[in-house]
């Protein structure tokens, strides 16, 4: 086996932990927030959205870094390197949406977050 293989098979499975982490994270916030609202509690929708939202960054933390094992690694071209910014840039800038989303908050601001969701915790 190969180096290339072995950092080819090492990115498909970081890239699969990354998706897994998202499809487990949706089904899990799913059912916390059924049951939730099954127990008539309040602000359901927003625990809700801040579980998925949390999944969904660190699934997308996975990805990128599975992006950044196949790029540098096995194809180190000038063009593989642009489609990579191109694609850690759409995915930053995703991260950063969840988080003001999650938190209510940029990530580099310091203090607590103004949804009621988040300061609960």
């Amino acid at each position: 086996m190969t180096f290339q293989e072995i950092i080819e098979i090492a990115a498909s499975v970081i890239e699969g932990a990354g998706v897994a982490i998202i499809l487990l994270g949706a089904a899990w916030s799913s059912v916390v927030a059924i049951l939730h609202a099954l127990r008539r509690e309040p602000l359901v929708y927003k625990q809700y959205r801040r579980m998925l939202g949390q999944s969904i960054l660190l699934g997308l933390e996975f990805l990128v870094a599975a992006d950044i094992v196949r790029t540098v690694a096995v194809t180190p071209t000038l063009e593989s390197v642009a489609v990579l910014a191109a694609i850690i840039l759409i995915r930053t800038f995703l991260s950063l949406s969840l988080e003001l989303e999650i938190t209510g908050r940029w990530p580099w601001q310091s203090g607590k977050a103004t949804d009621p969701v988040s300061a609960a915790d």
